[in-house]
């Protein structure tokens, strides 16, 4: 059904060109002449300008021939995380691998080359299909920014799919977690560490203790927290006055989310407190969690899609975002897919060369099932 050999050579010309976030422009004009090539109407917002990036979030869309059917989002993302530049992809017994020294990129152009694999299989074999409207977004890295900042008045989809998840085609996302980021600055009292060391207020140790009395890692099931970097002091014979630490909070339940920041914050100012200290926060609700119903619409169609494709369909909980969070925040219901990626944002990323091919075929049911969905 799928052209095998296209699909995977578009992959390694996907991956070898350097996206990084907010530096988008050379795939984006890439991607764009494609769907144009497809004859889909295209389109971009500025998305790029709010973010301080280069390039906007790509839209396209396909008028279908099957005016009752519901309009299907098909979206992943462009960007890419470090090491990601001057990728080289290779093939060696059915896997596909970076040439060892950066990632390999398939989070996420191991989503956006089964999409694009999926449309000519339709047009080419003439399947019938409702309107489908693709989003490739900017910047999801790093706080979903491409989406959270996404031109609204351009979504047209009843219902879509994000692929961009760790794990094999087939399995199906229902639920992930909202975050949060927690910026610290805690300002202690600097003196000479040998000379007045009890004139000094050392922002290192309030940092320290407060990071010690934080429950950190699993909370529970559905809820992480973790510290992620730390900043500060001079010199060692300097009382460091100045600690800055960046931490987050994750939860697929908002209230737990909520709570949890909360007690974050509260650690830390009470630590400072304690000891003379000041710890100034400021919390930075990146996205909120979501749920879908495995009953749901989307997800009973993503379930369908996965038999005719002879792809076992698993549903699971995960506790990572996804350009989905935004989309299901604004009011399309939309699950993420695996795509078969491995071991992303590593130099030890990989894909197997038979994901990619499942993918796409499953795309390409995917617009089939939503296609007579609503059939009367």
């Amino acid at each position: 059904m799928i052209n095998r050999e296209r699909l995977l050579a578009e992959l390694f010309e996907l991956i070898k060109i350097d996206s990084p976030t907010r530096n988008e422009r050379q795939i984006a004009d890439i991607l764009k002449k494609r769907l144009e090539s497809l004859d889909m109407v295209v389109t971009e917002d500025q998305a790029g300008m709010a973010i301080g990036g280069n390039c906007g979030n790509i839209f396209a869309y396909l008028p279908g021939n099957l005016p009752q059917a519901p309009i299907l989002l098909l979206s992943a993302h462009m960007d890419t995380v470090d090491p990601g530049l001057n990728i080289e992809p290779v093939l060696k017994d059915g896997r596909i691998t970076s040439a060892g020294s950066t990632i390999l990129g398939a989070d996420d152009k191991a989503g956006i080359a089964p999409i694009l694999e999926a449309l000519r299989t339709i047009q080419e074999q003439g399947i019938p299909h409702g309107d489908i409207q693709v989003i490739f977004n900017v910047a999801e890295e790093g706080g979903l920014n491409g989406s959270k900042n996404i031109d609204k008045t351009l979504l047209r989809a009843d219902l879509g799919f994000v692929l961009d998840a760790v794990g094999q085609p087939g399995l199906i996302i229902l639920e992930a977690p909202g975050q949060d980021r927690i910026n610290v600055t805690i300002k202690g009292k600097a003196s000479h560490a040998g000379a007045s060391p009890e004139d000094g207020i050392s922002a290192i140790v309030v940092a320290a203790k407060a990071i010690a009395s934080l429950q950190t890692g699993r909370i529970d099931e559905e809820t992480t927290s973790n510290i992620g970097t730390i900043q500060g002091g001079r010199a060692t014979n300097i009382v460091a006055d100045r600690v800055e630490i960046t931490c987050e909070s994750r939860s697929r339940n908002i209230g737990k989310l909520e709570r949890y920041t909360t007690e974050m914050c509260e650690t830390f100012i009470k630590s400072a407190a304690e000891m003379g200290a000041v710890a100034e926060v400021e919390v930075t609700r990146l996205y909120d969690p979501f749920t879908i119903m495995k009953e749901s619409e989307v997800a009973l169609l993503a379930a369908q899609a996965a038999q005719s494709a002879n792809i076992i369909a698993t549903f699971e909980a995960t506790g990572g975002g996804s350009d989905a969070n935004y989309y299901n925040r604004y009011d399309i219901p939309c699950l993420v897919l695996g795509i078969g990626m491995q071991k992303p944002h590593t130099t030890d990323e990989f894909i197997e060369e038979e994901d990619l091919y499942k993918s796409a075929k499953l795309v390409v049911e995917i617009i089939k099932a939503v296609a007579v969905s609503r059939t009367p």
